[in-house]
């Protein structure tokens, strides 16, 4: 029975297994797109009634992030078509909202859904520093880094004996593994960190995604400079506690800019 439950184990990770079109990794995807992104919806309406949404109709710094936000999904949608990549943009709804909170944070969920607290805008003090955080959260969504861990915590929680059931998405598991995987309650990023790799795919792409919306990616330098002084030798920002040493991100990020900047033509004024 025991050797019929891994055959059956890796049976179906070997079936789920894809080749992400976005980063070319292939990944371990369990969980449909569709429904991710469904409960993703859900998720986010539940948590901007329990959260103070600054009106963008009345806040500059709402303004800037919807405009952000607007700027760098309309540069993905344009850059993925002409790539031939539009399927991968099935289903996103692209939402954009600032919350009233004293966390230096931000987070992106499948299908689009953005988040950015008032509390990171004193550490990114620009538009340029603000679209490379949005685009490294962007980057997490749009290559499914949290189906992928959902996929691996199922995978090793559950095995083949209730995979199928957690997999239609329906389950309490189900759900206990997205509000972790994708962060959500109280510590927003903080209850299942992303992985090295993951997290070095976020820069890359991120770095990209600002720079088609004709954002200087060259401005993640200072502001992981910011990220590391706002520490001030106690506890990071919430948006540091799941990420690498900050010496370690800015040295990354200075390999990938040149490739970044092929893509930078500045926004006409």
């Amino acid at each position: 029975m025991k050797r019929f439950l891994v055959v059956t184990s890796m049976a179906l990770t070997l079936f789920a297994c894809s080749r992400n079109a976005i980063t070319g990794r292939k990944q371990l995807q369990l969980y449909n797109e569709t429904d991710i992104q469904a409960m993703a919806v859900q998720e986010y309406r539940q948590f901007l009634t329990q959260n103070k949404v600054v009106s963008a109709g009345a806040n500059k710094d709402a303004e800037m992030v919807r405009r952000v936000g607007q700027r760098i999904s309309t540069a993905i949608t344009a850059f993925y078509k002409g790539k031939g990549l539009g399927k991968e943009l099935e289903g996103y709804q692209w939402e954009y909202n600032l919350v009233d909170s004293k966390d230096v944070n931000a987070w992106c969920m499948p299908g689009g859904k953005i988040v950015v607290y008032t509390g990171l805008l004193p550490i990114t003090q620009n538009e340029a520093a603000l679209a490379a955080v949005v685009g490294h959260e962007v980057a997490h969504a749009l290559a499914k880094h949290g189906n992928e861990r959902m996929s691996q915590t199922t995978a090793q929680q559950l095995g083949g004996v209730a995979l199928s059931v957690a997999v239609a998405n329906k389950t309490p598991e189900a759900q206990n593994l997205f509000m972790t995987a994708y962060g959500l309650g109280t510590t927003v990023g903080g209850i299942l960190p992303f992985s090295r790799k993951h997290e070095l795919e976020a820069d890359k792409f991120g770095l990209i995604y600002a720079a088609l919306a004709g954002y200087n990616p060259q401005e993640a330098i200072p502001l992981w400079e910011r990220m590391a002084a706002a520490s001030g030798g106690g506890a990071p920002p919430e948006f540091l506690s799941t990420h690498p040493a900050e010496q370690t991100r800015i040295n990354e990020l200075r390999k990938m800019m040149p490739e970044a900047l092929k893509y930078y033509k500045p926004m006409k004024r």
